[in-house]
């Protein structure tokens, strides 16, 4: 089997699941339109190709045979840079996936996920030896034979080990060197991980970073894939779920601990982003 005879789209569980795989052919100029994190850990293998991939703080320039590792919970985005068409594979894994295993394993399977250097670049005989698993995975869940899924969630684990065993025994990357203007969109977007919870307003940053509030947006954009705005909000309402699951602060503390000046719009805001009102959150998440 090669990866050219697959079908285009193959897919694999869903998002509540404890393990959910995509495999895409995209054919043309892509970029995701939606914000994105998620508690489940990514697993991202670009197979041809090449994407733009923004991740923490940073922005990534990705080819054909790297692996991307994205935490839980990291705000990530992927969009295009000159080459339109490409193919990857995305395995995201929920704790219960490892349920069974023993707390050391688990461990072993999820270190790479922490890592410093999100991305990995493997030389040749690496990366056949990855996509062989990946054509094996694959190859079951386009035929569909007899445990086929048993297969999966085996060859889902092979992967994670291969990574770890992989990540224990590189070297450190070296860095990677940014534009002025993506060193000047980092640093904003450090500020805005560590003062979330005051009054962020584009005004007080332009000036701040000595940068235009049009050019700030513009080139915001560009490096993120995230509106200015959009991404204060993306960062406010993951620490607003994570007060919500992890404490007993009423609903209104917790929009004040977030930054949220207005009530009504940090309801808003947060059902837009999180597809539930912030008390039917925390009662999903408490049942």
């Amino acid at each position: 089997m090669t990866i050219q005879s697959l079908p285009g789209i193959l897919r694999f569980g869903s998002i509540s699941e404890p393990l959910w795989i995509e495999f895409d052919r995209r054919i043309g100029y892509h970029s995701m339109d939606n914000t994105h994190y998620h508690r489940s850990y990514e697993f991202f293998y670009l197979y041809s190709g090449e994407r733009k991939f923004f991740i923490r703080d940073s922005v990534y320039p990705i080819e054909a045979g790297d692996l991307i590792l994205v935490n839980s919970n990291d705000v990530h985005r992927t969009s295009e840079l000159s080459q339109p068409n490409h193919e990857r594979v995305v395995l995201h894994y929920d704790l219960p996936f490892f349920e069974g295993l023993t707390q050391e394993e688990t461990e072993l399977l999820l270190a790479p996920f922490s890592s410093a250097h999100p991305i990995i670049k493997f030389n040749l005989q690496e990366r056949m030896q990855l996509e062989l698993l990946f054509e094996s995975l694959l190859r079951e869940l386009s035929e569909c034979p007899p445990g086929y899924q048993l297969h999966i969630r085996n060859m889902a684990i092979e992967l994670l080990l291969f990574t770890a065993r992989h990540t224990q025994k590189r070297k450190a990357l070296p860095n990677i060197e940014l534009t002025p203007v993506q060193r000047k969109v980092t640093d904003i977007i450090r500020h805005i991980n560590q003062h979330f919870r005051e009054p962020l307003h584009l005004g007080d940053l332009s000036e701040q970073f000595y940068i235009s509030k049009g050019h700030l947006c513009r080139v915001f954009k560009e490096v993120t894939g995230f509106g200015f705005s959009q991404y204060i909000n993306i960062t406010r309402i993951k620490e607003a779920e994570h007060l919500l699951r992890e404490t007993g602060l009423s609903i209104t503390e917790v929009s004040e601990r977030c930054g949220f000046e207005n009530f009504s719009h940090f309801g808003k805001v947060f059902k837009e982003l999180s597809g539930l009102s912030p008390r039917a959150y925390r009662k999903l998440e408490q049942s």
